[in-house]
């Protein structure tokens, strides 16, 4: 590795301070919650700011279903009727998106990244730690306030307190075990414990596993500025379902007619039609040609991040070029063991051994001069893509 500091690395080290990634990682894996005090009072600041937000509700790009709003004083759902802020074509109202706000109601900014530099940078460092999608979601509560009343999400959060302080309520445990967006809130869901009060101040982060009940909310005097980090990782149901679609195309016993006309047959009559076919899932070629469809649709739904503009300057043999820091990508060996796949965001490339040996050491920076005879075009060809940085 060299000395530099990765995009990864930057992103983990505000995410979670000085947690050790093996232990960051484990924390996925629990339903477990936890408070990260902060020591820097403007550890977040340069992610987003107030002065942002008023600057992107001035754009055409600040619309419906992007922009909601969130008030927990309302009867019924704390959601915002989109009247009181928008236009029936989705633009903003801004005279009522003021009022409605200055009346106590929370501003929300959904998945800010893809407009925002900053926070595409920060999620992007996130995504090539965890391998799935991280979106950053904006609220901004006024003083006094509460947006959303307690309940739980479907995805894991890390909340980054940027301005303000905001008082959060967590209830330990998961009443319904791993939620996700396709069990949406059955509603009758009760605390398994008591309620633990945080209070979060600017450079504090919070982790909160998904299904563990919160709410927070805002104390006189001054608003709260919060960016809460979503980490869109795939269930296991999720991942079988893409199995079982990219099986379909080979297997012709998936293909077959489902005979329903056994269902009278009573209990158990299938179960040893299904064995054989949940056998071919578990095979290692199945899921290793799962993973690679995870990783090209990671790389293909995320902003791209390219390192060129519309005008590339074309590398010459001594200029020090090393992989984006911001591009998704994948080196994926040939099951031959002659050549190599590079998966990014466009169409993936083929290489040769040789190349592939070349992108290894491009990741900790080289020249072409470095890399050897006939390394140069292949270079020029990655800057031309994006794929390759000065530096």
């Amino acid at each position: 590795m060299s000395g530099s500091t990765t995009l990864a690395e930057e992103a983990w080290r505000l995410a979670f301070g000085s947690l050790p990634m093996e232990d960051g990682l484990a924390l996925r894996e629990s339903p477990d919650w936890r408070h990260f005090p902060g020591n820097d009072p403007a550890r977040y600041r340069h992610l987003v700011s107030i002065a942002d937000i008023d600057a992107f509700l001035a754009t055409d790009a600040a619309a419906r279903p992007r922009i909601s709003m969130a008030d927990g004083n309302r009867k019924g759902s704390a959601a915002v009727p989109e009247e009181a802020y928008a236009f029936e074509d989705g633009g903003l109202d801004l005279p009522g998106l003021f009022a409605t706000f200055d009346a106590g109601a929370t501003l929300v900014i959904s998945q800010f990244n893809q407009m925002h530099a900053p926070l595409a940078r920060f999620c992007r460092g996130l995504e090539q730690v965890y391998l799935h999608a991280v979106q950053a979601n904006i609220y901004l509560t006024p003083p006094g306030a509460q947006g959303f009343r307690r309940h739980y999400d479907t995805h894991d959060v890390l909340v980054l307190q940027v301005e303000g302080e905001k008082a959060w309520r967590i209830w330990p445990g998961q009443p319904f075990p791993n939620p996700t967006r396709r069990t949406p809130w059955p509603g009758g869901i009760e605390p398994l414990a008591e309620a633990v009060n945080i209070t979060l101040r600017p450079g504090d982060a919070l982790y909160v596993p998904r299904g563990v009940l919160h709410d927070a909310a805002t104390q006189d005097g001054e608003p709260s500025l919060h960016v809460t980090i979503g980490f869109m990782e795939p269930s296991f149901a999720e991942v079988l379902r893409l199995a079982v679609d990219l099986l379909e195309e080979s297997e012709p016993a998936l293909r077959a007619a489902f005979p329903t006309w056994r269902l009278a047959e009573g209990p158990g009559a299938l179960a040893a039609l299904a064995q054989p076919l949940a056998a071919k899932l578990a095979e290692a070629a199945a899921l290793d040609r799962t993973a690679l469809a995870l990783l090209d649709r990671l790389a293909a739904d995320q902003p791209a991040l390219l390192a060129r503009g519309l005008f590339p300057k074309v590398p010459q043999a001594d200029t020090r070029l090393r992989l984006a820091p911001g591009v998704l990508h994948a080196l994926v060996p040939e099951p031959s063991g002659e050549g190599a796949s590079l998966r990014w965001a466009g169409a993936p490339l083929a290489l040769t051994n040789q190349e592939a040996a070349w992108v290894e050491r491009l990741a900790d920076g080289a020249t072409p001069a470095e890399l050897g005879e006939d390394s140069l075009d292949f270079c020029r060809k990655l800057r031309r893509l994006g794929l390759l940085a000065e530096g």
